[in-house]
């Protein structure tokens, strides 16, 4: 075997061995992307379930809070059309959103409904016949801890987006990135006492409104 053939054959298998390497590193990056985007949409499906536990709970309370005498009826009504209004934004429970705006519109409604629903145990406090009711202080409770699963479940996506966002940025992730169409995935904007499940404390020495 003549030298030119030899060094044919070595750049050749050099060749070879690097689109190996390039192929063998490129299923790593794809696998990676695959894995951040499941744990994206899990992160999401966890969201979702704690937003429709709270909305599944809502019902209950506002049935119970309306049983007491004077109630104020507006505080009712802005809760109810506030969860009308969450169910009006339709997101896939299972997939995480790519489109920022259909995030914020999501994030939007579920704020109105907490604002709402903060309000409404706010002003239950002056009912006597509230704090002594076994049932609402079992809902106050369940709201209570699943604002709390709210906040949680809203960092932990926040943190898997960012992994994900991450990885398609980095070099050379981003060329593969690029060539499967991948983009960066929307956060949860944080807002104001966001951060903090809204706190109930009921004053038992208030005296009830006037009838």
């Amino acid at each position: 075997m003549s030298r030119t053939t030899l060094i044919v054959l070595s750049i050749l298998g050099a060749i070879l061995l690097a689109v190996i390497s390039v192929g063998i590193a490129a299923v790593g990056i794809y696998n990676g992307f695959v894995g951040k985007e499941q744990a994206v949409d899990s992160a999401w499906a966890q969201v979702q379930n704690v937003y429709q536990r709270r909305a599944d709970l809502i019902p209950n309370l506002v049935s119970t809070v309306s049983g007491a005498a004077n109630f104020e009826k507006s505080t009712l009504v802005e809760v109810t059309e506030a969860r009308a209004s969450v169910g009006k934004v339709q997101l896939n429970a299972q997939n995480a959103p790519t489109d920022a705006a259909q995030l914020q519109q999501f994030e939007k409604a579920q704020g109105q409904l907490s604002s709402a629903l903060s309000r409404l145990l706010v002003v239950s406090e002056r009912y006597p016949e509230l704090k002594a009711n076994a049932n609402f202080r079992d809902l106050q409770a369940q709201i209570e801890g699943t604002e709390n699963r709210i906040s949680v479940e809203r960092g932990r996506f926040n943190q898997t987006v960012q992994a994900y966002n991450t990885a398609i940025r980095t070099f050379p992730a981003v060329i593969l990135a690029g060539f499967t169409g991948r983009q960066a995935r929307p956060y949860f904007q944080a807002t104001a006492g966001a951060e903090a499940a809204p706190k109930v404390q009921f004053d038992f020495n208030k005296p009830a409104p006037a009838k």
